[in-house]
């Protein structure tokens, strides 16, 4: 049971309304801040009316304010938008939808203003103004906004996206504005400069459904490249479009491959799963994985398998991964598979040959290896040690300093070195290489 003494609402209102009162004025002394929200929960008790005047001043002030915003002052600010999003969207939106309308677009408007002149590194700010673009759809059909009135509002917003608040708006706002709103969004747009091409108006395309409208605002030569193919083929598959978006995407097709077409790859197997070619796809999968050594497609294509055929796939995938040129991805694969005696096989197979500078997928190769090949995981540590030290990077020497104590525990686990120098040579070479790199050392002693 918890004790009477425990902070939580029950326990405070036994208190009784006056000695609260008492207590919040006391807390509220010199703190700007809790004296805000108190006035505005005041005046949200007198109205609406009274509720929205507080909430115009507020986001008046808040405009008009030109001090930058850094971390430690962030979290006042945070507070305060909140209050005046959740005034807005609660008690005044339930009196009067229409108010609370014209002040979540006043509260929109300010947003560019607001996140030029603060540090947002947590994206705590900007989430508060795309939520509030998130709720506009909704408060302007309770408002029953005319959608030629809520376009005009939304391309204002939209135009002046400069931080991306408001990239999720159009999406939001679909219902309220149905597709002759939508339209007279895009007229709006266009009319203040947006151009084909332009994230937003294939934004508006999409969102109404407009296949043909999306892929009219790319040229022949646009299509011919890959992303921009794998885009207008998605839109068209989402709309029914199968066939349509099959030749954009063999129209891309001639196109020299690049590592960066995963977009369109995709595109092409679901396009080819609408269209009932599921060996095409299956042998598109392949291809990829063969490539790239991508676990999603690997698990893709095994799953479309007869049950009989499945063992025998992974085996030839197993031996794909082993066997690829770039041996980085071959283990990367091979570990996050969990096929760790072959990764282990790859690394001594492979030995002198890894790069201490991937430090990202050794370390993690070797955490996964230490346990039952403590060998393969020392000489993916190795390099790292080796490499840091090598090129003075100082700002690597904490973790060099611990990759060179796990070799020290492995070592202890390694009764063949099979022809590789032991812990005590290494250790050796590298105090005769890089003694005096007293940094390293002294975090290596610590």
């Amino acid at each position: 049971m918890a004790s009477k003494r425990s902070l939580n609402a029950r326990n405070l209102e036994a208190l009784g309304a006056a000695a609260l009162a008492e207590l919040l004025m006391e807390v509220s002394s010199g703190q700007a801040v809790i004296q805000r929200r108190l006035r505005l929960a005041l005046a949200a008790a007198e109205g609406a009316g009274d509720a929205a005047q507080e909430v115009r001043k507020r986001l008046a002030a808040i405009d008009r304010a030109r001090t930058f915003v850094g971390s430690a002052r962030r979290p006042a600010l945070l507070s305060d938008l909140e209050a005046q999003l959740g005034a807005i969207t609660g008690p005044i939106a339930a009196e009067d939808p229409r108010v609370a309308c014209e002040l979540l677009l006043r509260f929109l408007e300010i947003s560019g203003g607001v996140l030029a002149r603060c540090s947002d590194g947590t994206g705590a700010v900007i989430g508060v103004f795309e939520r509030a673009a998130g709720q506009l759809g909704t408060l302007a059909l309770a408002a029953r906004l005319a959608p030629e009135a809520l376009a005009e509002h939304a391309a204002e917003l939209l135009l002046e996206n400069d931080h991306g608040q408001f990239d999720g708006l159009v999406p939001a706002l679909q219902e309220a504005l149905g597709d002759a709103g939508l339209r007279r969004l895009e007229g709006c747009c266009r009319e203040r400069g947006a151009r084909d091409g332009s994230g937003l108006l294939l934004q508006i395309a999409e969102t109404r459904g407009d296949g043909e409208g999306y892929r009219g605002q790319f040229s022949a030569a646009d299509l011919r490249r890959r992303p921009i193919a794998a885009d207008v083929a998605r839109v068209l598959l989402a709309n029914g479009r199968a066939a349509e978006a099959l030749e954009i995407l063999d129209g891309a097709g001639t196109e020299p491959a690049g590592r960066l077409d995963g977009a369109w790859q995709d595109t092409r197997v679901a396009v080819l799963e609408a269209l009932d070619r599921p060996a095409e796809a299956q042998e598109m999968r392949w291809q990829w994985f063969c490539r790239t050594l991508s676990i999603p497609h690997l698990r893709d294509f095994l799953r479309r398998l007869e049950a009989f055929e499945d063992g025998e796939a992974e085996e030839r995938a197993l031996g794909v991964a082993e066997r690829h040129p770039n041996r980085l991805l071959g283990l990367e694969f091979l570990v996050g598979w969990g096929a760790l005696p072959r990764a282990a096989r790859l690394v001594l197979a492979q030995a002198t040959a890894w790069d201490g500078e991937a430090y990202g997928i050794l370390s993690a190769a070797a955490e996964r290896l230490s346990a039952d090949h403590p060998l393969a995981a020392t000489l993916l540590l190795r390099p790292m040690v080796w490499g840091a030290l090598a090129m003075g990077r100082s700002n690597r020497y904490r973790h060099a300093a611990e990759h060179l104590r796990h070799c020290d525990r492995l070592a202890d686990r390694i009764d063949d070195w099979q022809g590789h120098p032991d812990h005590a040579v290494f250790v050796g070479r590298l105090q005769e290489g890089f003694g005096g790199r007293w940094g390293f050392w002294k975090l290596v002693e610590a």
